[in-house]
């Protein structure tokens, strides 16, 4: 809980007005996997930025996606 607190410095939550105008181009990248998900993926095609997952739902929708196994290879000495 320690690093997840120290996390609130550095992450910033997106405002819903921003994530609502993605909603369906995001939709329509997930909906025949997983519809709920479509917030983190509108987030990730607003900011032009990966997403960080182990949810293969993502896979396929046009945005890069990290897995955790992935990561710790990217930050390995």
């Amino acid at each position: 809980m320690q690093v997840l607190d120290q996390l609130q410095a550095v992450v910033q939550g997106l405002d819903a007005e921003i994530n609502a105008s993605m909603r369906q181009p995001a939709l329509k990248r997930i909906s025949a996997r997983d519809a709920d998900d479509w917030p983190v993926l509108a987030c990730a095609m607003t900011l032009g930025c990966p997403i960080w997952t182990e949810d293969a739902d993502f896979f396929g929708t046009g945005v890069a996606t990290w897995t955790s196994d992935r990561i710790e290879l990217f930050f390995a000495p």
